[in-house]
């Protein structure tokens, strides 16, 4: 699988949960040129993903953490720009354990149909509602 079939894969889960979604949303701003990879809404939630397809050889949970640290920032401009609040999430390819960092929702693949399922108990846990 390819990063942008695994990015319109994320996209479709999310579609088929109910959330109305956008794709590769590009914005501007005074720092410059942003990406979200898929932008999905529903109930006044706006989760912001990025989506993570790393190879077993080069995953490292330092990493995941950088990219984390680099989202919520995105994101953080995302919500100045559009006056939504944005839940910073990451969806992770392969599962390193790491839930949460500094804000970041981490979200394995292989669990986004049950954290979509029940994103405002997920939501609640990280302090989000």
């Amino acid at each position: 699988m390819k990063w942008q079939e695994f990015e319109e894969k994320v996209r479709e889960i999310c579609s088929a949960h109910g959330f109305k979604t956008e794709f590769r949303f590009v914005f501007r701003d005074e720092l410059g040129k942003g990406e979200i990879d898929v932008i999905a809404e529903r109930y006044g939630i706006t989760l912001c993903i990025d989506a993570k397809l790393y190879s077993p050889s080069r995953y490292r949970a330092s990493q995941i953490r950088r990219e984390a640290q680099k989202h919520i920032q995105r994101c953080e401009r995302f919500s100045a720009l559009t006056g939504k609040e944005a839940v910073p999430v990451l969806v992770t390819f392969i599962d390193d354990w790491i839930r949460y960092h500094d804000g970041c929702i981490i979200v394995p693949f292989n669990s986004l149909n049950d954290f979509l399922s029940e994103v405002h108990y997920y939501l609640a846990e990280f302090g989000y509602l």
